[in-house]
């Protein structure tokens, strides 16, 4: 007997389609598909968070739960040495900074994304830190359709 489409169980190798929710510890959602299309992923190709990734193994199409996921498996924990201050002057005048700005940087290893998290006359400072990194998240997901 072969396995229908809502009997086969997610495994590394698929190509997975969810709706999900993403909540912060005091409730508030960072972000959701609600208003899209599902998100459609392969699973085992770290293409999504590794909790996120773990959760949706082993559910079946029309299966939903919800999981909580501590940061070390999400974005990891916040990383003193991923902030760094810097002189005013080695910021383009064109830029025009404020508390929340998001900003690329070049470095010889490619392009971060940095968000200025302080800032006087005479430096700014950059955070190079996922905005999630350190929150456990919790996730109410829905597996639409396993391939």
């Amino acid at each position: 007997m072969t396995k229908t489409q809502t009997e086969e169980k997610a495994h590394a190798g698929n190509t997975v389609k969810v709706r999900y929710t993403g909540k912060l510890d005091n409730g508030a959602v960072f972000d959701s598909s609600k208003e899209h299309e599902p998100l459609e992923f392969k699973l085992g190709a770290g293409q999504v968070i590794s909790g996120f990734e773990n959760a949706v193994h082993g559910m079946s199409a029309g299966e939903k739960k919800t999981v909580r996921i501590p940061a070390d498996e999400a974005y990891g924990p916040r990383r003193d040495d991923m902030v760094i201050r810097v002189e005013r002057s080695r910021i383009p005048p064109e830029i025009d900074l404020s508390i929340g700005t998001n900003l690329r940087i070049k470095q010889y290893s490619g392009v971060i994304n940095v968000v200025v998290t302080d800032m006087d006359e005479s430096s700014v400072t950059l955070d190079a830190n996922h905005p999630l990194a350190g929150s456990d998240l919790t996730f109410d997901i829905e597996l639409v359709d396993v391939t």
